[in-house]
């Protein structure tokens, strides 16, 4: 209303005094629908309207597949050094402390055990807000850790995967990262521990050319954006137009690449009936 106008109208509040609404109380997906923060969490942070899944981190995961959000964080402690001294637009020391103080987080991947379904499971999971998820060598010592917990304990292994790609300021050293993962799923494979990979919105880059789709079994959220390089670089790279939902989750699974899709609200039910049905376990409700 124009200031000038406030007067006649019985407004009386100075406009210095006005109050902003508080962010976070209202959520609009990218079809525009509007959803109350609240209701996005009781319906596992998925739209209610659309069935547009949220993009979510590790709190809200371990918080859908732990019994009553209770688990032991493993290696909470291990941060990021800058070995090769990386500057571009400022430092990599900065963009480090700039990530930690906004996302609460010391990297890029969380990783815990805990009960799913009263059985026990470890999980890794990545944080996106967290430069992008990129992988760095945090992130690969953080998985590889994960794993070799779960080869001790015996205990079945989940990845769940939101990231664009190797962290170029580590160069190298993120790209060893690839190997280092692979390898240690190698040896959780000849120890005979399932192996579980989820791939959520996006899984790019060397995080999809390694430990993302070595899965036992491969699946994914709805409409995720899974592939190596992004669809842009790719249209440029073949000069060709490419398919209708090209690397989304739905095109993967229809040409092989996947097992199954699963709608977050059946996460926890069908990641621990696969448990069950390899494992010879009885079906838990």
């Amino acid at each position: 209303m124009a200031w000038f106008k406030r007067k006649e109208k019985g407004i009386q509040t100075a406009t210095k005094e006005k109050k902003d609404t508080p962010k976070g109380l209202w959520y609009k997906s990218p079809t525009g629908k509007i959803v109350e923060a609240d209701e996005l969490a009781k319906n596992f942070y998925v739209s209610p309207e659309d069935d547009y899944h949220v993009r979510i981190g590790s709190k809200e995961y371990f918080e859908i597949l732990f019994d009553n959000n209770k688990y032991e964080e493993l290696n909470p402690n291990l941060e990021s050094k800058d070995p090769l001294k990386f500057e571009d637009t400022k430092k990599y020391t900065d963009r480090l402390k700039d990530a930690m103080s906004k996302t609460d987080l010391k990297d890029a991947v969380r990783t815990a055990v805990g009960k799913s379904k009263g059985k026990d499971l470890v999980i890794a999971c990545m944080d996106f807000a967290f430069i992008g998820g990129s992988m760095g060598s945090v992130v690969g010592e953080k998985i590889a850790r994960a794993i070799d917990y779960s080869i001790q304990n015996k205990i079945p292994f989940m990845m769940i995967s939101k990231s664009g790609g190797a962290r170029m300021m580590e160069a190298a050293l993120s790209l060893m990262q690839l190997a280092k993962t692979s390898a240690k799923l190698a040896q959780l494979a000849e120890a005979g521990i399932p192996y579980i990979s989820l791939c959520t919105d996006p899984t790019t880059g060397g995080t999809t050319a390694s430990y993302a789709m070595l899965g036992d079994i491969n699946i994914a959220e709805p409409g995720a954006l899974i592939g190596f390089a992004g669809p842009r670089v790719v249209k440029e790279a073949t000069g060709k137009d490419l398919p209708k939902d090209f690397q989304t989750s739905e095109f993967l699974l229809e040409h092989g690449f996947l097992d199954f899709i699963s709608h977050r609200r059946e996460l926890k039910k069908k990641v621990n009936l696969y448990l069950d049905l390899i494992q010879n376990q009885p079906i838990r409700k």
